[in-house]
């Protein structure tokens, strides 16, 4: 996982060996030691108090981990939550899914995203990483955004996808979805 440092690391020894410098912003003297670390309420940063050695004030660092998506194209930016909503906002229209489910989702999906470990994500990969959820939340919206995502072109693709998601929900113990919920296939 990378963690970016509000700090600059220093060039010398240290930062060859793999270790970081982290400057006083006070006297700019080239290291200083971590007295204090803790997570963030929500995980996603690391808070270090430091002091000094040479002038012996303290001060705060926070390390923030950053996911960012690589797209098709190889163009990256930063995973966005609000772009996930979006996306699976436009599969939901007209089905009954509030904002809290969708935010939920989202968040599943970062966080399912940030435990594989891995700075970058393909774009392909976000768009794996929403669809269980979103079968989880409704399967008409899985379905709507599996059709864009997956790129059905034909009713048979629809069809295929409609009969792999009656037998899974038959595997799961959770029963065949009411009729209103799949179009029937036959």
């Amino acid at each position: 996982m990378v963690w970016s440092r509000c700090s600059t690391p220093v060039e010398d020894e240290a930062s060859e060996r793999g270790a970081w410098s982290v400057r006083c912003p006070f006297c700019r003297f080239p290291d200083s030691r971590v007295v204090d670390s803790r997570e963030t309420s929500d995980g996603d940063a690391i808070r270090r108090r430091r002091s000094c050695p040479e002038c012996g004030r303290r001060f705060t660092t926070v390390e923030e981990m950053s996911l960012t998506v690589v797209k098709r194209c190889g163009v990256t930016e930063p995973f966005d939550r609000a772009k996930v909503v979006s996306g699976v906002r436009k599969a939901c229209q007209g089905r009954p899914v509030d904002e809290d489910a969708l935010a939920l989702l989202a968040q599943t999906v970062e966080e399912q995203l940030r435990a594989a470990g891995s700075p970058e994500v393909p774009a392909h990969e976000v768009g794996m990483a929403i669809l269980e959820p979103l079968r989880a939340l409704d399967v008409v919206a899985y379905l709507r955004f599996a059709s864009v995502y997956r790129s059905f072109e034909s009713l048979a693709d629809f069809e295929a996808e409609i009969t792999a998601l009656r037998a899974s929900l038959a595997d799961d113990g959770t029963g065949p979805p009411a009729p209103s919920q799949l179009v029937s296939t036959s």
